[in-house]
C-alpha cells in the first residue's frame, strides 16, 4: 500500500506502507508527511485537508491531530460517494504503471516513484476544479452512482 496527497498544484509525498494500516500508522505518515507535503506545493497553513470516512482516517487521535494541524478539513457523510480527485489520480499511476514490466517489489517501488514523481500540476489542477462539477452531479442524482 502507499499514502500520498495532492493539490491543484501538483503531487506531494509518497509512503510506501510495509505493514497493516491502524489508526496510529496513520497518524506517524500524516505527521512525516503532510505538512513537508503542503510546504512542498506552496500551500499554507489554511489548506483543505480532504480524506474518505475509513476508520483509521475517523479515529480520535487522528481527528485531534488534524484539527490542530489541518484544522480545514472537507467533510464528508458516512457511506457517501467517493468524491476524492486522487482516486483518480491513483488511477492514472496505475495505468502509467501497467506500462512498466515489473519483476519485483523494489521495481514496483521505484516505477512507482519515478511515475508520481512525473504527474504534472496541470493533471492534478484538472482534479481538484472537477469538484464543483463532481458535488452538482451527486446532488442531480440525489445520492445515487455518477460518471465520477
Amino acid at each position: 500500500m502507499v499514502w500520498g496527497c495532492m493539490a491543484a498544484g501538483g503531487v506531494g509525498q509518497l509512503e510506501f506502507i510495509e505493514s497493516t494500516m491502524d489508526k496510529w500508522g496513520y497518524l506517524n505518515i500524516l505527521k512525516n508527511n503532510l505538512k513537508q507535503s503542503a510546504e512542498n506545493l506552496g500551500l499554507s497553513s489554511t489548506f483543505w485537508f480532504q480524506q474518505d470516512n475509513d476508520p483509521k482516517h475517523t479515529a480520535e487521535i487522528v481527528r485531534l491531530w488534524l484539527l490542530y494541524n489541518a484544522p480545514r478539513q472537507l467533510k464528508t457523510p458516512p457511506q457517501s460517494p467517493d468524491l476524492n480527485p486522487i482516486e483518480h489520480l491513483w488511477d492514472l499511476l496505475e495505468k502509467r504503471i501497467r506500462q512498466h514490466t515489473i519483476t519485483s517489489k523494489e521495481a514496483l517501488r521505484s516505477v512507482m516513484k519515478e511515475e508520481w514523481s512525473q504527474i504534472t500540476a496541470e493533471e492534478t489542477d484538472k482534479l481538484v476544479r472537477s469538484m464543483p462539477n463532481r458535488l452538482s452531479e451527486v446532488l442531480k442524482q440525489r445520492g445515487y452512482p455518477t460518471k465520477y
